[in-house]
């Protein structure tokens, strides 16, 4: 089974049960419009606020880990020159403002990340 991205699937049951009674709201103020009216009416409503909300629980780059990749580096490990793989930010962690970034190989930057992962920092 794939990692789930807890705080993505979070917020996206936080958003499921706030779409209940906001939907709720519309079709009480509705009811006097006939069932499928008001539903479909509802269902709109809610297409068009939740649509921007699910947009951004599943794309926003806040909520994911964000890497730098270059094609041609020297790691840091191994010394070796391959493909540069360095995690930027995560929750816990930030070398946004790194002056000498370190990047490594995929090897080296597996092992890094499991490093990581063991002082707690979610990747």
């Amino acid at each position: 089974m794939a990692k789930v991205n807890l705080k993505r699937y979070g917020l996206y049951l936080i958003r499921w049960q706030l779409s209940t009674p906001i939907l709720a709201v519309v079709l009480y103020t509705l009811s006097g419009t006939g069932k499928i009216m008001a539903t479909t009416i509802a269902n709109l409503i809610g297409g068009l606020i939740f649509f921007w909300v699910d947009k951004f629980i599943f794309t926003s780059e806040l909520l994911a880990v964000q890497w730098e990749v270059k094609d041609t580096v020297v790691c840091v490990d191994c010394g070796r020159q391959a493909r540069g793989y360095r995690i930027v930010r995560a929750a816990g962690y930030d070398k946004s403002r790194d002056s000498k970034p370190e990047f490594r190989c995929e090897e080296c930057s597996k092992k890094k990340t499991e490093e990581l992962r063991k002082q707690g920092i979610e990747i």
